[in-house]
């Protein structure tokens, strides 16, 4: 449940996060800029759990649009291949709204703050002199440069996505996941299961800064490991 908690947490972060960042940088100090600038902050002052528990009373309780707990219904089985697809998507829908809605501040002016360092500097200008359309310039030129520092980011994120908050949202959505099992572990001072957790977030860290190195080669020919 982790990973899959995790990666959908980590997709939609990214996938709305760089665009809005890369809007916010194109059209900044504008009202664009401010109003979101604004909502990103809102969502990241508000925790997750608070606002998983809102999500609960409103969508869950209230409105009953939601379930409740659980990543499937008790009928999973007799479903088709597209009802099990629409069944997983409707229950995990809180769940990850409730995790990304925090993630999205720091990628966003990250991005943002990136390539607005990049649009000041002389080539960008030279780039626009010389006529060249500025989409090109933007993801031609830009982008690449840009990316380094929100490339360098992705190891933190893609942990924080999988554990940081998983242990609450996990709880409080009643999903079975390796946040609440290690949580649960240190509890019942189950030694060898926390230690297999640990090792297992560990591993899964040193893949993923390893795999973040080699992605600077792709995004910059200027690195070279030699």
């Amino acid at each position: 449940m982790s990973i899959s908690l995790g990666l959908w947490t980590f997709f939609l972060t990214y996938l709305i996060s760089i665009p809005l960042g890369i809007k916010k940088a194109v059209r900044a100090g504008s009202g664009f800029d401010v109003w979101t600038t604004l909502i990103v902050l809102v969502g990241y002052a508000i925790p997750g759990f608070v606002l998983g528990v809102f999500l609960l009373v409103v969508f869950g309780g209230q409105l009953q649009w939601f379930p409740l707990r659980g990543l499937t219904s008790s009928s999973w089985e007799t479903l088709s291949l597209g009802g099990k697809i629409v069944d997983y998507l409707w229950h995990i829908a809180m769940p990850v709204t409730a995790m990304v809605i925090g993630s999205f501040a720091t990628v966003t002016m990250l991005t943002k703050n990136s390539f607005l360092e990049e649009i000041r500097k002389q080539y960008v200008i030279t780039a626009r002199a010389k006529g060249l359309p500025e989409r090109r310039v933007l993801y031609g030129h830009v982008f690449r440069n840009a990316m380094l520092q929100i490339v360098a980011g992705i190891p933190a994120a893609f942990i924080g996505a999988f554990f940081a908050g998983a242990l609450l949202i996990e709880t409080l959505f009643s999903l079975d996941g390796l946040g609440l099992l290690g949580y649960e572990a240190v509890i019942r001072r189950d030694y060898p299961v926390v230690l297999g957790t640990l090792y297992l977030f560990t591993l899964i860290g040193l893949v993923t800064k390893l795999i973040s190195d080699l992605s600077y080669v792709l995004i910059d020919p200027r690195v070279k490991f030699e």
